[in-house]
């Protein structure tokens, strides 16, 4: 695989910037608080979570058609109540949301680039109702794979974890696609993504730890190679930490690519290191990317400054072909960890 390892060894942390990340993380958990006027609850049933129970929480926007086969897969790996926050869903999401009774949803108008991009709402849901649980903070359209899957589901992955003395699990997003323009596959709701989206890139991936807080900044793949190509340092940041035992002292900082304090980021070394990660299959181009895509521009909530991610909306909505020559088709779990993408738990 033509990916870089990653710097495995934390960066050495002096006293004054760790007393500066002392405070950022007590402002993100303040602000954090501060948010939950921006929630309406909708259906709370966190009374239903027991001790041990394993928790995901996303927020989301119009995923309807992602939303029964995004439930259906975490169940069936082990997820024991979802803890959902709406901004502002007008394609029956909410709906089928409330009808769902492992699900706890709260619902804010509030603009996500305001709030952190959603970190706020997630933070203080997490704290609030995550604290001593294994909590798994994902987007809709992210799956969480890991070697040793169809055997181990996330109690047996977060036993381990706890036996082996790890507070994290880190993981890379990887971006599969379709062969041929985006807007020809066929997609149904409940349908597994992945009978739609079976290519990806399997190189090149680089990665280099970030001071101060030494997080991991992995880049590469598909959405460099087609969006970014001619600005490789713009393009999407690939590792997170989306598995932590939480603690409501804990708070991320970049989405999940980060979080404070500092140790968390030694939780995951990227491709080719030496620490269990799993995969994210990030299932983004799924056909409906087309027109979301006209809509996401004009919505302007995008991570990053808004207006130079333009050509990257306009690029999607003319339905490009992704696939190339040197892209593979997906073949599960033990596959990535065969091209180093991922390295196995020590079952």
């Amino acid at each position: 695989m033509e990916a870089s390892r990653a710097v495995a060894e934390m960066p050495r942390i002096g006293w004054r910037a760790g007393y500066r990340l002392r405070w950022k993380r007590r402002r993100l958990l303040w602000r954090s608080w501060r948010s939950r006027h921006q929630l309406k609850p909708l259906a709370d049933r966190s009374g239903r979570i027991s001790s041990g129970d394993i928790l995901v929480f996303v927020v989301l926007r119009n995923e309807a058609t992602r939303l029964p086969y995004f439930l259906d897969y975490y169940r069936r790996l082990g997820v024991n109540h979802f803890l959902i926050i709406d901004n502002g869903s007008d394609d029956g999401s909410t709906e089928m949301l409330l009808r769902q009774e492992d699900v706890s949803l709260w619902q804010t108008v509030a603009r996500y680039k305001a709030s952190r991009f959603g970190l706020d709402w997630l933070t203080y849901l997490l704290m609030t109702y995550g604290h001593d649980h294994w909590c798994l903070t994902v987007d809709a359209d992210e799956l969480l794979t890991y070697s040793g899957i169809a055997s181990h589901d996330l109690k047996a992955l977060t036993d381990l974890l706890d036996r082996q003395g790890h507070t994290g699990f880190g993981a890379m997003m990887l971006d599969l696609y379709p062969r041929g323009p985006l807007d020809e596959a066929s997609y149904t709701a409940g349908q597994d993504p992945l009978e739609v989206l079976q290519w990806f890139d399997p190189a090149p991936y680089r990665a280099v730890r970030q001071l101060p807080m030494g997080n991991l900044w992995l880049q590469g793949g598909a959405r460099e190679r087609v969006f970014f190509a001619s600005d490789p340092r713009r393009s999407p940041t690939l590792n997170k930490i989306p598995l932590i035992r939480w603690n409501r002292r804990y708070a991320y900082v970049n989405s999940t690519h980060g979080a404070l304090p500092p140790a968390l980021n030694g939780l995951y070394d990227g491709p080719g290191g030496a620490q269990p990660s799993g995969v994210l299959l990030h299932t983004k181009f799924l056909p409906e990317i087309v027109p979301k895509s006209a809509t996401e521009k004009q919505r302007q909530q995008h991570f990053h400054t808004p207006a130079d991610f333009d050509h990257y909306y306009d690029h999607l909505t003319a339905a490009p072909d992704l696939w190339v020559e040197k892209s593979l088709k997906y073949k599960g779990p033990e596959q990535l960890s065969d091209l180093g993408l991922m390295q196995a738990p020590d079952w």
